[in-house]
This record gives C-alpha cells, sequence and structure tokens, in this order.
C-alpha cells in the first residue's frame, strides 16, 4: 500500500478517537456550515460534474442543491442515537449506539457530490470518519468534497479522498482500519465488495442496480404519466439506478398512452452539456455508449420490436430510443444504464405485478392509478424498496432509501441512515 494511503488511513483512525466524543449538536452545527458551503457554490461545484461526467449544468446544479438540502436535514436531525432506557429489573438497562470507526465509501461516478454525500453526512454525524474511492473520471469532485468539509471546519481525517483505483479497493476493505464499506455501484462490484467484508467480518452496505417498473394502468392520468416517464428515463441521460427503465402499461389504455409518452420522448434531443437549456447530453464514457449498443442489439436479436430508434450520434450520445419487449427476453434480466427504454404491455394489474416483479432487481418502482385499493395492491406486492405513486421515484432526505433482491440492502437517507455505521451496545445492571 502507497505511504500516501497508509497515511490518510492513520489520520483517519486519529480522528475517528476524538470526533467520536465531539457531541452530536456540535458536529450538527459543522454540517450546517457545510450546507452553506454548498449553497453558495452550486454553480461552481455544478460545472465539476459536468466537466467530469456529462451531465446537462441544469441538473448537476440542482444535484448540489439537493446535496445542501440533505445536510441541512441531518443539521437539524433529531438524535436518534441518544442511550434509550429500557425498563427491566435492573437498575441500569440501556442501550447505546456506538460509532464503528473508519468507514469506506467506494462511490460511482453518475451523481459524483449526492451518493457521496448522501452517505457520508449521516455516517459522519453519527461519529464516524469517512474515507473516500471515487470513481476514477471524478477525483475532482471527491477533492472537492474534502476541501468542504476542510472550509467548514470539520476537524482533519473526518473525511478523505483517496485517489486510488479498482485493483487498490481489496486491500483498503481488509485494512485493519478500515471497520465498515458502503458502496453504491454495479451487481458485480457489490458481490466482491460484500464478499471481502464479509471475509473480513466487516459490515457492508450495498446501493446497487436496478431496472424499475414504470406502470400505467387504465384510470391514470395518461398525459402526466406520459411526461412524467419520459423525464423518469431520461433524466441524467438515462445513468441512474433508480430510474424508470421497464414501462409496463395496460393494454386498453396503449393506444392512447404511447403516442403521448413518444412525443414527450422526443422532446429530450441531445445537446451541450454547458447549455442551461440541455435536458440531455452524452454518456459519462464512450465505453459505457457502446455497452448499451450491445444490449441494443441484443434485445432486438431476441425478438424486441423498435418503437423509437437509438441512433448513436456521437462517441457518447444517442437519439434516446424505445423498444416494446415481452417477458422472456434475457435483456430484461440486465441493468440497462442509458437513455433506453423498455415497453411491455399487460392485460391487467395482476400481470403487470408479474411483470414488474420478475426480474433479479427490487429498487424502486412506480404506479400511476387512481384507484385507492389498486394502489394498496401494488404497494403490498411490488419486490421493491420503494414505491412510488403517481409520480416518478426520486430519492428524499426523510424517507429511507434501499433496496431488495439484486438491487443490495441496508439503508441510506432517513434517521434511520444514522445507524447503520453504529454498533448497537447493551449496558445492564444494579
Amino acid at each position: 500500500m502507497q505511504k500516501k494511503i497508509q497515511n490518510k488511513l492513520s489520520t483517519a483512525d486519529k480522528a475517528f478517537h476524538g470526533w467520536k466524543n465531539v457531541p452530536f449538536a456540535e458536529r450538527q452545527k459543522l454540517l450546517k456550515k457545510l450546507a452553506k458551503i454548498l449553497k453558495a457554490n452550486t454553480e461552481k461545484f455544478g460545472k465539476i460534474i459536468t466537466t467530469e461526467m456529462n451531465k446537462p449544468i441544469s441538473q448537476s446544479i440542482a444535484e448540489i442543491e439537493k446535496c445542501a438540502l440533505m445536510t441541512d436535514y441531518y443539521a437539524s436531525a433529531k438524535n436518534v442515537l441518544k442511550p434509550e432506557k429500557v425498563e427491566t429489573e435492573f437498575r441500569i438497562s440501556e442501550v447505546h449506539y456506538v460509532p464503528k470507526g473508519v468507514v469506506f465509501g467506494v462511490m460511482p461516478w453518475n451523481f459524483p457530490f449526492w451518493q457521496v454525500l448522501r452517505f457520508a453526512v449521516p455516517a459522519i454525524l453519527a461519529g464516524n470518519t469517512v474515507v473516500l474511492k471515487h470513481a476514477s473520471i471524478c477525483f475532482g469532485s471527491g477533492n472537492a468534497i474534502e476541501k468542504i468539509f476542510m472550509e467548514a471546519g470539520f476537524p482533519k481525517g473526518i473525511f478523505q479522498n483517496l485517489e486510488v483505483g479498482h485493483a487498490e479497493v481489496k486491500e483498503l476493505l481488509e485494512h485493519e482500519i478500515i471497520k465498515a464499506v458502503s458502496l453504491t455501484g454495479s451487481e458485480k462490484a457489490g458481490g466482491e465488495v460484500a464478499a471481502t467484508a464479509g471475509k473480513n467480518i466487516k459490515k457492508s452496505l450495498l446501493e446497487l442496480g436496478g431496472s424499475d417498473a414504470f406502470i400505467v394502468l387504465d384510470d391514470a392520468d395518461l398525459a402526466q404519466a406520459a411526461e412524467s416517464g419520459a423525464k423518469a428515463r431520461l433524466a441524467n441521460c438515462g445513468q441512474a439506478c433508480n430510474a424508470g427503465k421497464r414501462f409496463i402499461i395496460q393494454k386498453n389504455v396503449e393506444r392512447e398512452f404511447m403516442p403521448l409518452f413518444i412525443q414527450e420522448y422526443r422532446k429530450y434531443i441531445p445537446g451541450d452539456a454547458l447549455d442551461p437549456n440541455t435536458k440531455i447530453a452524452g454518456m459519462a464514457r464512450p465505453d459505457l455508449a457502446d455497452g448499451l449498443e450491445k444490449q441494443y442489439r441484443k434485445a432486438l436479436n431476441n425478438g424486441a420490436e423498435i418503437i423509437l430508434p437509438l441512433e448513436r450520434i456521437s462517441e457518447t450520445a444517442f437519439m434516446p430510443g424505445l423498444i416494446q419487449v415481452k417477458a422472456g427476453n434475457p435483456i430484461l434480466q440486465e441493468e440497462l444504464f442509458g437513455p433506453l427504454g423498455m415497453v411491455m404491455i399487460a392485460k391487467n394489474d395482476a400481470e403487470a405485478l408479474e411483470f414488474a416483479n420478475y426480474i433479479p432487481f427490487g429498487l424502486a418502482n412506480a404506479v400511476w392509478t387512481k384507484d385507492r385499493k389498486r394502489q394498496q395492491f401494488f404497494i403490498d406486492n411490488l419486490d421493491s424498496g420503494t414505491v412510488s405513486i403517481n409520480k416518478e421515484t426520486s430519492s428524499d432526505p426523510r424517507l429511507p432509501f434501499g433496496g431488495v433482491k439484486s438491487s443490495g440492502y441496508g439503508v441510506e437517507l432517513s434517521l434511520l441512515a444514522l445507524k447503520e455505521f453504529v454498533t448497537a451496545k447493551t449496558v445492564v445492571g444494579n
């Protein structure tokens, strides 16, 4: 291991032993300052995101604004980590929540600030320190976040960016100073990290891929669903784990809904990522665009029909595509990370549910229906960490976010996230 990286781990460990004793309210004051820095520099940090991974600048700025909102939420959050008294026959009977130590974050390129901060802020508020391995194209974002923590007045070593590659992840995770890991990324990367963490008896949290269903039933507001559906698929050039990817349409509204959906979809025309009016730019890297093209051909070779062709117009940019897919197409077992949507036609609610659940993933699904009983049917039966009703899926600092099945385990966001990287210590006696 490089001496520089070893030194950063030692700094994080040393910082933890002081930080864990800082009162919760004092930590929150520093978060308040961090949120102010984010709010005051939305354009500056947004440009870093756009330059690194090609997100339209308006969406990059919105990402920074959301980070500030989330940080403010935790800066004012109830302290759910106070010792809890439990009624027993003993004089002392309590549960204490003890931070684990140095937590290792392995984070992706698609939301370079949001993914990092939504993991790091609650972990740090809970008394841990954080070291980050960011995606290789996002070292600028990682270094900027480290500087923000320093500028906000956090002690040295509370948050540090490590400029390392995938090859170093296993060695870092095996290091005795690292006590836990949070990974947002692919199913493959998650499996490897979880295996290493498990072998070394370390806590892991995984937020992995998704192939979310966007279900439109025959009593939905079709115009609103069409607009929301296009945004759900094509925001961030379709590069989101919780994007709407499979549009399951009830058969008796297919003829009415699809022209509305296509009309909305066609409004997303690739443009200059730094133009505030651009709604969609290119993908983050040419190799990712190559991979999406291969998946497109695979879907077509297995019977998918073209609704709107996926047309590549540059190294990274596409005219967004839509294909109609039937159950059994092997592409349904994969995540499409890019501007390509899949349409499925379901006879009724039961078949729509079957289509939605019959995949390896279970992150977030959306259902469009005005009927409360139908809503409840899907709430009760969809296999996913989130169910959105009459809206596209989006994360909210106040609500837990996580998945089931191959979409991972553990909770980010909400007050529940404060307990992800702590140990519940029982104190009992007379």
